[in-house]
């Protein structure tokens, strides 16, 4: 959509690739073709502002049509701004490279242990103006990291009221915290349950996650416009002592399991 005579940053992105493709003398089915793994509509979907540019896209266009990178640059350094969470680069790198991944949610399930339903209602009733299907795989395919071969420790800790509040439904809550409790028995996922006889704690200002990367801790804070990542020591610090008082309010990962199968049962009941 176009502010007053402004372009947004995925409309230029959609007028420089249609230009380059015309430059080159290609049709939008023989650039999809050349492409490798793109249909002829979501190059004109893309050409039109109605689908985000995947980064790979942006670098297969850009070989095809010689461009010299541009369409890469512009996705990485003004599309990207406007992309979902989930395809913003450098915290992706960090989140697919790290041997650890701490994680805290206070309203929803981590994005990294979503079903496909429940991540679908939480991105469609969001209020931003991400393309629903675009941001739902985005989100599922970060789960890869899930089935690697070289699988990081995980470790999530989440508020009570996030099992209880209706998402999608009851058999999308049921399917979701079934998914949950499958995952818990791996040893390599830890899931804890901060109760809500708790009352107030500090992990109610947000979310975030820390990674081991290399070696050193860096923090993912999640926000409502987007998110940020923090590599200062100082700070980081502050977030892994956070991290530290919310391990000792949650639940022991035994009492957390019976508290969601408790709840999973409830939800069942009412499908």
């Amino acid at each position: 959509m176009v502010n007053g005579n402004r372009m947004t940053p995925l409309e230029f992105f959609a007028r420089e690739l249609r230009q380059a493709r015309e430059t080159a003398g290609l049709s939008q089915a023989q650039l999809a073709t050349a492409a490798v793994g793109y249909s002829p509509s979501f190059v004109a979907m893309v050409e039109t502002a109605r689908r985000v540019p995947k980064p790979d896209f942006a670098e297969r266009c850009d070989r095809v049509l010689e461009t010299n990178g541009i369409l890469t640059r512009l996705a990485q350094d003004l599309v990207c701004k406007a992309m979902p969470p989930e395809w913003l680069g450098k915290w992706l790198q960090i989140e697919a490279s790290t041997t650890s991944l701490l994680s805290y949610e206070p309203a929803l399930v981590p994005g990294l242990l979503q079903t496909e339903p429940y991540a679908r209602e939480v991105i469609a009733t969001s209020g931003r103006t991400y393309d629903v299907d675009d941001h739902v795989e985005a989100r599922l395919a970060r789960q890869r990291i899930l089935n690697a071969d070289e699988r990081p420790m995980l470790v999530f800790i989440m508020d009570e009221g996030i099992l209880h509040r209706p998402v999608g439904g009851a058999q999308t809550m049921h399917d979701q915290l079934t998914r949950l409790l499958a995952l818990a028995e791996r040893p390599d996922v830890v899931i804890q349950i901060v109760p809500l006889e708790t009352g107030a704690y500090s992990g109610l200002a947000g979310g975030f996650a820390i990674a081991d990367s290399s070696g050193r801790e860096i923090v993912y804070i999640d926000n409502a416009l987007s998110g940020d990542v923090v590599e200062h020591a100082p700070e980081v610090a502050i977030m892994r002592r956070l991290w530290e008082s919310l391990r000792a309010a949650a639940l022991p990962m035994k009492q957390s399991l019976e508290l969601m199968t408790k709840v999973a049962e409830t939800w069942k009941s009412k499908i």
